[in-house]
């Protein structure tokens, strides 16, 4: 009887420590997840910000042309216009004084 129940005993212990060694593995398996997850977080974090720099960028030089290009629109246009009045502003104010006296 005494063998049984030491058996028994022994069974037990060898199922407790396979149940221990089971929950040990389960938490070092958790541990290594978390790390991996972590990592792998951190990378796309990193990723994502690059990608969204490079767009920021690309906007940024985008805008910066179409600006660029306004205003060398504008100043060609500006100086257009000031040539035209250098070189008609007589004809002008002769057509307004023209346009007054007729009243």
């Amino acid at each position: 009887m005494d063998s049984i129940v030491n058996k028994l005993t022994e069974i037990e212990d060898a199922a407790s420590a396979i149940v221990q060694h089971a929950e040990d593995q389960k938490a070092e398996l958790d541990r290594e997840y978390d790390e991996k997850r972590k990592a792998f977080d951190a990378d796309l974090e990193k990723q994502t910000q690059a990608r969204l720099q490079a767009i920021r960028d690309e906007l940024e030089k985008n805008t910066n042309q179409i600006l660029d290009s306004q205003t060398g629109n504008s100043t060609a246009a500006i100086e257009a216009l000031k040539k035209e009045y250098e070189e008609k502003h007589t004809e002008y104010a002769r057509e307004i004084l023209r346009r007054i006296t007729e009243v």
